[in-house]
Order: C-alpha cells, then structure tokens, then sequence
C-alpha cells in the first residue's frame, strides 16, 4: 500500500525551512568531488527533493549522503508492527540480487526463472491440500507483488464467474456482493470499492473478532460472489471458522465459493497446526492466497494465489500473449518486474524444507506464548490466542483502571526504538484499543526480554504522570506525526464516509 505524494508549487519548494531564514549560498571551490565526501559541495547543500538536478554528482557521493538520509528511517527489526520478513541468509540475497535484471515476465528469454515460479505454485498448492491424487484434478496459479493483487485477482475471478452463471440465467448481474468479517485487511475494502463488489460484513463483537459462520452463510443471497474467510487476521492472529462455514454452505446446499485470506497463516498453520481443517480439503474453497513476504520468510514484495480448478478462473479473464517470441498465459495486474522475490522464495522453500519451516514456525509460537504470559503478568489482558491455535503473534490491551490508554504506552516504546503499535478494533466491538507485536524470525528470545524490560518501563513512567501530563504528551506526539507527514498529499486527508475507518474509526493495523 503505498501514499498519494504531493508535488509541491515552485513557492512551497523555495520556501525556508524556518519561516525568516534565507538559504545561505556557501563558497565552495569548482571541483566536484575532494578525497573527503563531507568535503565535498554537496555535503553542504541539501540533497535534490522536488527537481532533478541539471548535473551528474559522484556514485560515491550519492551513496553517501543517500544512505545518511536513511538513517532517519526505524530500525526493521524492532518494527513489530509489520509481518514482513526482515531477515534472509547471505546466499538468498545474493541470488536476488543477481535476479534484479531479470524481467520475469520474458518466459523465452529467462525460462527457469519462469519455471521456478511453476515449481513454487506447485509446492504451495500441494502444501494447501490441493487434491494431486485424482488425475482430474486441474489446479494452477501465479505469482503476485503481495497477497493484496493476489486478493484483486481472486475477487475478480469469483466475480466473472458469477456474473458469467447470472447471465446464462437470464437473470440480473449488476449487484455483485461478497460477504466478510469488518476485521479485515484495507485491501479487501479496495478490491471491492475498485470492481463495483457492495460488502455485506459479519461485524465483530466485544467478544469475538472473527468471522461468525452463521451470520456469513446467512448474508448470503443470490448476489453473493463468494465469503472471504481468514486464516490469521491482522488485529489477533485469529484463524476463522473455515471449516464451519464451509459445512454450513453444504448443509444448506448453497452455491457460494469460498476464497481464503492465507496471507499470514498460509505459512503458518500447515507446519504448527496441521491437523486443522481449512485448505482445498473442503469443497467450497475455490481459491487461497498467500503471502511470500510474510512467514514465507522472503523481503517484500511477493504474493501467491491458486485456483482449485479452471471452472472458477473464467478464460476471458486470462490473456494469451505472445511476447518477445513466446506465447504465455497471464492473468496478472501487473507486467514487468523482476524475478528475485520469485527466486528467493524458491531458495527458501528448497533450503528450509518442510522440517526447516516447522523449526522456525515452532520456535516463533513459543517466544509469542512466552511474551504473552510475561504481558499478563504485567497486568495487560491478552487477546489472542497461543499454542499455536493463531499466528505467533501477542494482541493485548492495559488492565482496567489506567490513566492512559495503549496508544500512551506504543508512544513511550517508540522512544526507545520499538514500533509496537495500539489501534481501534474493527466496528461494534466498542472501539476496543489493543496493542499487538508481531513475532518474526529475527525476534529472538534475548530481544523478546528486552522488549519485555521496555514495556515494564514504560509502564512505570507512565503511573508517575498525572492525566494532565499523560494528554500533553499525547498532543506533542501528535504534532509530531503531522510534521513527519510532509511530502504526502493532503487533499483527501479528510475522513471519508465510505470505509470502515471513516464509518467507523477502525484502524487498520500494518501487514
């Protein structure tokens, strides 16, 4: 998910940095570039922001005064808020590396790296149940930038076969809905919003924060899509009801496909929770998507999704190009790009095996469990769930009686370095705040204790502020945020009415 930029006026651009203070023009000798990179002019202007410069400067000058402007940037591994990977072995980045260059998209020109895409879909469909033993079967897939195209094209497909079996009735195909938990992922808002699909929510409670499979199957009508269904969503790490709402639809002889959300749990519960029931073992699972770039353990961006059978990816989604000399079926919403997430996700799966993501997946469950029961002994109320019945991560909120809420306590961590953030619950569950961290590979038991330590300290620094203090440092953080937020554009800054945020002042929590 990326922000609308702002291109500033020629007035803003030249406008001081404090209002009343010139820019001062330095003399600096004519040679471009002295032993030093801080001797140099351009360590003593400011880096080009709004226009291209006229002239070229030094690669190691730009790599330089690049990297120093960085610096400003969270350090990625105390980022707990996100479920992206930030760590890979040396020989994995060195072969994404060599990857960069590589168009995937050219099948002729680069095709193993297109076969290694071939070889991922199979093990993920096979490692989803995806029923191989019966020679009938005809599964197939692709590779996406994230679970959020991957989520696009799984909505654009169980919409064209809807909209395809309408119009083979005779019937009306203009008001497509697809039924949901309010919990989820910004992108399901998006895909709906972008392709004309009306949301009929299963809303959560005080609680419960997932999906209620009756309430689903109950919204259903003739004009529903599909049901997403999550496997870990992003507020608790909760695995929804899958399997119930797959029974009830078969119960109740409902002609209604499901497509599972699997975009943090896909690389989760087949290792730690095996025997749970969610995958394409159930007949109404038509597709699932999955995220590489989470506990697929591979840097952003790269995505799966797969399809149980060509019967719910309609053909006139797909299209057969020939390029650059080779014919190739594509169902994408996007073209070029590289092929090194491709790569480094092949690297992980044939490096680590499943027994490798067992290891780590296991030893990720016990430091979230071991957090959580450290949180609680701290005096939060732990919300999510442990031993591996959710994804390894801790959702919580402070005890009753407090002064100062959670988003006061993610305030106090980020002073010490950690991204640990508090949000608002989905609507109707009484804009509940919670806070959640998020368990990756580099968060290792010695880094667990230290955040533990943190959070204890934070605590107490809180308890001596009186309520007076507590909102005046919410205020400077505040104003704070707003003052980072220059270069965004502010022209749709205002709340909207048409999100469950603007609705209902949910949160989305960072994925």
């Amino acid at each position: 998910m990326v922000h609308l930029a702002s291109v500033p006026t020629d007035a803003a651009r030249d406008a001081p940095l404090v209002s009343g203070v010139q820019n001062i023009d330095l003399a600096y000798e004519e040679s471009d570039f002295t032993a030093s990179v801080y001797g140099s002019r351009y360590a003593s202007q400011d880096l080009p922001k709004h226009d291209m410069p006229d002239h070229e400067m030094p690669k190691e000058v730009a790599y330089r005064l690049i990297k120093d402007d960085l610096t400003l940037d969270g350090t990625p591994t105390l980022n707990l808020a996100s479920f992206v990977t930030t760590y890979m072995e040396d020989e994995a980045e060195k072969l994404m590396v060599e990857g960069f260059s590589k168009n995937f998209i050219d099948y002729e020109e680069y095709p193993v790296s297109a076969d290694i895409q071939n070889r991922c879909v199979s093990m993920i469909a096979r490692l989803f149940n995806i029923p191989a033993h019966d020679p009938n079967t005809n599964a197939m897939g692709t590779s996406t930038i994230g679970s959020s195209e991957a989520i696009m094209l799984g909505v654009l497909a169980m919409k064209k076969r809807w909209q395809n079996a309408r119009k083979a009735a005779g019937k009306p195909f203009d008001k497509p809905n697809i039924v949901m938990n309010s919990a989820v992922q910004v992108c399901w808002e998006k895909a709906a919003r972008y392709f004309d699909v009306e949301e009929k929510y299963v809303y959560c409670t005080q609680d419960r924060y997932v999906i209620d499979p009756k309430e689903a199957v109950d919204l259903v009508d003739e004009n529903t899509i599909g049901i997403c269904a999550i496997l870990g969503t992003t507020y608790t790490g909760e695995y929804e009801d899958i399997k119930g709402i797959n029974d009830l639809l078969v119960e109740k002889n409902i002609d209604c496909p499901i497509h599972v959300d699997a975009a943090s749990g896909g690389f989760v519960a087949p290792f730690v929770n095996p025997d749970l029931v969610w995958d394409f073992r159930l007949e109404k699972v038509v597709s699932i998507n999955v995220s590489g770039h989470k506990y697929g353990l591979v840097y952003p961006g790269v995505g799966w999704v797969v399809w149980r059978d060509p019967e719910f990816l309609p053909k006139e989604l797909i299209f057969n190009i020939n390029y650059l000399g080779a014919d190739q079926a594509s169902f994408t919403l996007n073209f070029s790009r590289g092929a090194s997430q491709v790569i480094g996700q092949y690297y992980q799966m044939i490096r680590l095996g499943k027994r490798g993501y067992r290891s780590i997946m296991t030893n990720l469950t016990r430091t979230a469990d071991y957090l959580a029961k450290h949180l609680e002994a701290l005096g939060f109320s732990v919300i999510s769930q442990g031993g591996g019945k959710g994804l390894p991560l801790v959702a919580f909120k402070l005890g009753e009686g407090k002064h100062y809420d959670e988003f006061a306590v993610a305030h106090q961590l980020r002073e010490r370095g950690w991204v640990v953030p508090a949000y608002t619950m989905a609507p109707h569950s009484e804009k509940m705040k919670l806070m959640r961290v998020v368990v990756r590979e580099d968060f290792s038991r010695s880094r667990c204790d230290a955040l533990i330590t943190d959070i204890k300290f934070a605590l107490e620094s809180l308890d001596k502020l009186d309520e007076k203090r507590v909102e005046e440092h919410k205020e400077h953080i505040a104003r704070q945020a707003i003052a980072k937020m220059k270069g965004i554009n502010s022209h749709f800054s205002d709340k909207d009415d048409h999100s469950l945020q603007g609705k209902h002042d949910k949160t989305h929590p960072v994925c």
